[in-house]
């Protein structure tokens, strides 16, 4: 086993680390402590640095990338594909940590265990066993020391955190907040009895439905569960995009079994994001299973989201909108969602919109079947962090898993579609947003707002009264750009001023040459003139100026 190092000692590693990588930055502020702005490196070499990092790293980077309301696509992107070649830790050292954590002799427990590891993580490692009873079952065990590597890398990079926080940037996204969060995930998925439970509700929540066959979707049943220790249902199958279809139960049209399973998994998981409330966040191909019978396996339920009907409302509004290209009804949703990332900065909802519009321009002409709704998700939140829009994170891991759905039901099924399988369903997804679940209990509801609104619409009507007839009532008014609206009016006022103050001169230059000339007259005369001529043109000159300016800005 490698020893543990010291956080001094850690942080040396670390610093060397980025000099190998050129991070020059991130190195004077672990040296010295300070520093300008921050300047992120490339995201294969974010990528390459966490990786050298070690798991604690490689896990915070899979993390980040379930961020994309934080981060731009091409950093998600890159720490998407973030693997650990761990190798698996030894049987001995490994037995040790199974032996303490179970709650009788492994010999009184298991038929036998295969000391060799059928899959190897940063976090844990699986092996495959057969319990007394027969069973088969996956045992997934901590590796040892892990929770002590995990705890020193949390402490370095909170300390990064405090360095950042006074800069704009740290600021900006509240870097401190996001390390805690980022931490408290990490720790989470060191607690095995989080993920039995997640698996347990996942199992329970697609045990009912009217969209597919629940008998046909599986998620592993839970046998035992501690913090290191995590004994799981066998799964007889191979992951997805491995899978070797024969039609068998199609007349041997392997197409339209191949659809028939994509459209289950669509559906399964579509339950999940828009009627549950709670998903699976990362179904990459590695944890969706085609099972031997033809029925889909669900694995690893360790990262999992959740969403208030209230969210699932506005992101199927959202879809609607996305589909019809309605960029304004884009911009009001998001605004439903989001607050804003620098309250100093006002919200520019036009820009906003412009945006959108010039994002979903890009899809006009597209078939339905052409439109990736994950990644149109991914540049709606790109849009919004760049107009000061900072969304819940639950909103950033639902459109990573709705991005890897994707691109694994493609990877399966080229012909598959999000909307597609969507269509069907719109009957019961507008029932629901209408009438709830239980229409009873939304018309009982409805009934008592409606009374409670005709108790205080009198006192409210007659308050407004009283405030207006007493000459108290004062409006609140804020508008955006009032200072340059202020200023342009200021300009068209002294234009008029200036121009009314030149057609006197010369109205008056042209009273005096008409009447009795003299010496004196006449010199008034033409000094009018000239003052006249020369703020004409000063008048002018400022006038094109500024339609130049203008122009130029457009």
């Amino acid at each position: 086993m490698t020893p543990l190092l010291t956080p001094v000692v850690r942080q040396r590693e670390i610093i060397e680390v980025l000099i190998r990588h050129g991070w020059d930055y991130m190195r004077q502020l672990l040296t010295i402590g300070k520093g300008d702005e921050p300047e992120v490196p490339a995201p294969e070499v974010l990528r390459n640095i966490l990786v050298d990092l070690g798991p604690a790293y490689v896990k915070l980077g899979q993390l980040m990338s379930t961020r994309p309301d934080l981060l731009p696509a091409s950093y998600v992107e890159a720490l998407s594909n973030l693997q650990t070649n761990v190798p698996p830790v030894l049987w001995s050292d490994l037995e040790i940590q199974l032996r303490q954590s179970v709650p009788q002799p492994l010999e009184e427990m298991f038929e036998s265990i295969n000391q060799e590891a059928i899959a190897a993580g940063s976090i844990a490692q699986t092996h495959e066993a057969v319990l007394k009873n027969g069973q088969r079952a996956a045992v997934k065990i901590q590796r040892p020391g892990i929770e002590t590597i995990v705890a020193r890398d949390i402490a370095v990079f909170k300390q990064i955190a405090a360095l950042l926080s006074p800069t704009q940037f740290g600021k900006r996204y509240n870097v401190v907040a996001l390390a805690e969060e980022f931490s408290a995930s990490l720790l989470s998925e060191l607690d095995f009895t989080l993920e039995a439970e997640y698996t347990d509700r996942l199992r329970t929540t697609l045990a009912n439905s009217r969209w597919f066959n629940p008998s046909q979707v599986v998620v592993p049943e839970v046998y035992y569960s501690s913090k290191k220790i995590l004994i799981l249902q066998w799964l007889d199958g191979v992951p997805i995009l491995r899978a070797q279809l024969t039609g068998e139960h199609y007349g041997g049209d392997v197409d339209a079994e191949r659809h028939a399973f994509t459209t289950l998994l669509f559906r399964a998981f579509l339950q999940q994001y828009l009627l549950d409330g709670f998903f699976h966040a990362d179904p990459h191909p590695g944890n969706l299973f085609y099972l031997h019978d033809g029925r889909v396996g669900i694995l690893d339920c360790g990262m999992m989201g959740t969403l208030d009907r209230r969210t699932q409302s506005i992101m199927v509004e959202l879809v609607l909108a996305i589909i019809d290209a309605d960029s304004n009804r884009c911009a009001q949703l998001t605004l439903q969602l989001a607050e804003p990332m620098d309250m100093s900065q006002p919200i520019n909802l036009m820009r906003l919109q412009a945006e959108y519009d010039r994002l979903l321009r890009q899809y006009y002409n597209l078939s339905l079947a052409k439109i990736n709704i994950g990644e149109m998700f991914g540049k709606i939140l790109e849009a919004a962090r760049l107009n000061n829009l900072r969304l819940p994170s639950n909103i950033g891991l639902l459109t990573k898993s709705i991005a890897n759905l994707e691109g694994t039901g493609r990877g399966f099924d080229a012909s598959v579609n999000i909307v597609d399988e969507i269509r069907p369903l719109m009957t019961d997804l507008f029932q629901r947003q209408l009438v709830g679940d239980e229409p009873m209990r939304s018309v009982l509801r409805t009934a008592l707002e409606f009374k409670q609104l005709s108790l205080d619409s009198p006192r409210q009507v007659g308050f407004l009264l009283n405030r207006l007839t007493s000459e108290t009532l004062r409006l609140n008014i804020t508008l955006q750009d009032l200072n340059a609206m202020r200023r342009s009016i200021d300009q068209a006022a002294n234009r008029r001023s200036s121009s009314t103050v030149v057609g006197a001169l010369i109205i008056g230059a042209a009273i005096i040459s008409t009447g009795q000339q003299t010496p004196q007259l006449q010199l008034i005369g033409n000094v009018f003139f000239a003052v006249a001529s020369l703020l004409g043109l000063w008048l002018v000159v400022t006038i094109l100026r500024s339609e130049r300016r203008r122009s130029d800005k457009s």
